[in-house]
């Protein structure tokens, strides 16, 4: 294994978790703030955007290969 897969793992890996880990902070702070459940939702929503957003961006660059 040479360092270009290993960090091409490592990045796919570590991505994930990151993701993860802003969904259980999240849900955390919505549930500490007691924010309900549209506040739950439109809270997820905004996250979940930004998450859609930065896959549809790899998988443009990856399509594209720029």
């Amino acid at each position: 294994m040479n360092e270009a897969v290993f960090s091409q793992i490592a990045m796919l890996v570590f991505l994930t978790g990151l993701i993860g880990w802003m969904g259980f902070i999240v849900w955390d702070l919505a549930k500490k703030s007691q924010a309900g459940k549209f506040g739950t939702i439109a809270l997820f929503t905004v996250l979940g955007a930004g998450v859609f957003g930065f896959i549809v961006k790899t998988v443009l660059v990856e399509v594209i290969q720029i």
